[in-house]
């Protein structure tokens, strides 16, 4: 009829999240359900987010996705798990009667973007797929449990439903319905700290994360015995570590998890190598620059990839970004090197270069993401340019 709306859009961001105790390996492929709890820090939207506009219409042929520009096989089954369980709910929710809804028959429209590096270790698909839940929770008017949702998706995605520093229950069910995140401090619990993301590489990763997550569940004696007598421990004193913005411990243990889950990616059958030389000079930076102050100042960890996530408080910031712009000097995007939060120029001390004892590697960073902890997925009211327009195909071509 003519009074029925012909398109009903909406517009959602949501924010990628760092693990500082880390998921890796999967007990239900289908389900998502992890061998061990993890926990992690959500990013602000305001340096790395995900920005997701879904549209449904009578006029709509069939269901669509497209990501950065280009569009995806919709058929995908983690994609189709997470469209099947938000109208399940929908439906549910209703009970029967549409009401002033939009009908569950119609066809939905996707598209997202990311503003960082896709698949290259910084966890976008956490990002993208939380974003994309959330939108068509939205849409949809669900308000349901939506964690268990997006874990369906990507796993870590469940935690890019809440903001600030997040805990992933592995659950024991084996439907999975405990499997669920919980927040264990808002993101103003610890207005200090800082994260500084060393971008080097933004290509995609070799070796997948679902398939090294696999190899590794198969072939890896390291990863078991981490899952069952390592992870829990530091899950409750990585806790402690965070209420009471305990930054030395939280960086000697999110640097020890980070060692240690890269090791288990080396202890897998072949072993699955996502760090480069680069990466290891960071690390050894980390630690020379710790050394020199006899106290944890700085702490790294790294993901499925060689990009580096360094955790620092505001008083630090500074100088640690001018001590890797002095050991990795930009080579040509100089004033595109420093993206993000505010830094104030600094000179690391000659006394502090010669501890370090590095020969500068230029270019070998890409550029810099200074950012703190931030807030979970939001509606943008007004946005400015939705991602479909309203034909419900992309605004943007790239």
């Amino acid at each position: 009829m003519a009074a029925e709306k012909p398109l009903v859009s909406i517009t959602c961001t949501a924010p990628t999240n760092i693990a500082v105790i880390k998921y890796w390996g999967k007990r239900d492929e289908k389900l998502i359900l992890p061998i061990n709890s993890s926990l992690s820090v959500t990013l602000h939207q305001n340096q790395l987010k995900t920005t997701t506009t879904a549209a449904i219409s009578r006029d709509f042929k069939e269901d669509r996705i497209w990501l950065n520009g280009k569009e995806e096989d919709v058929g995908h089954p983690r994609l189709q798990s997470c469209l099947r369980e938000i109208r399940r709910l929908a439906r549910k929710r209703r009970s029967g009667s549409d009401g002033d809804s939009v009908p569950l028959s119609y066809k939905v429209h996707i598209a997202s973007v990311n503003d960082f590096p896709t698949a290259a270790g910084l966890a976008s698909s956490a990002a993208g797929y939380a974003c994309l839940v959330y939108t068509l929770a939205q849409l949809y008017g669900v308000e349901s449990e939506l964690s268990e949702v997006a874990r369906q998706g990507s796993g870590s995605a469940c935690r890019s439903m809440l903001g600030g520093f997040v805990q992933w229950h592995m659950g024991e069910r084996p439907d999975g319905k405990d499997s669920i995140a919980q927040q264990v401090a808002p993101e103003s619990h610890w207005p200090e700290l800082r994260v500084v993301v060393l971008v080097v590489s933004a290509e995609k990763k070799k070796v997948a994360s679902t398939a090294g997550m696999q190899t590794s569940v198969e072939t890896s004696s390291l990863l078991k015995f981490r899952a069952e007598s390592v992870v829990p421990g530091r899950m409750a004193e990585m806790a402690r570590c965070i209420t009471e913005r305990d930054f030395e411990g939280f960086g000697q243990l999110t640097m020890k998890d980070s060692n240690q889950f890269h090791a288990t990616c080396l202890d897998t059958f072949p072993p699955i190598c996502y760090l480069n030389d680069t990466s290891r000079q960071i690390m050894g930076l980390v630690h020379r620059f710790n050394a020199h102050y006899g106290k944890t100042k700085v702490a790294y960890t790294f993901d499925a990839g060689p990009n580096a996530i360094i955790f620092t408080l505001e008083d630090t910031m500074d100088e640690f970004v001018a001590v890797i712009k002095h050991i990795f000097p930009p080579e040509m995007n100089g004033d595109k090197f420093l993206k993000g939060l505010p830094i104030e120029p600094a000179e690391p001390s000659e006394e502090l270069k010669s501890a370090l004892a590095m020969e500068p590697s230029p270019g070998v960073i890409r550029y810099i993401i200074a950012t703190q902890v931030g807030p979970g997925p939001q509606v943008l009211e007004d946005p400015q340019q939705p991602l479909l327009g309203p034909n419900g195909l992309p605004t943007l071509a790239s």
